[in-house]
């Protein structure tokens, strides 16, 4: 379900996303999520899902 919204975002936005995650501004990451993932906004539980699996991958990559 993550991969399905992160996939909705333009590649500008998920750079922002990830750079907001990064320096700990995750409600402005979902606000930025929610305004920019297209027709069907996505309801705030799969935006804190996808910011968890965001902030999870990055970890990985960063070790």
């Amino acid at each position: 379900m993550e991969e399905a919204l992160w996939s909705r975002l333009s590649r500008d936005v998920q750079t922002e996303v990830d750079r907001l995650i990064t320096s700990g501004r995750k409600v402005q990451a979902l606000v930025l999520i929610r305004e920019s993932a297209g027709s069907s906004t996505p309801g705030i539980h799969a935006c804190v899902d996808l910011l968890q699996w965001r902030f999870e991958r990055l970890e990985r990559l960063s070790d």
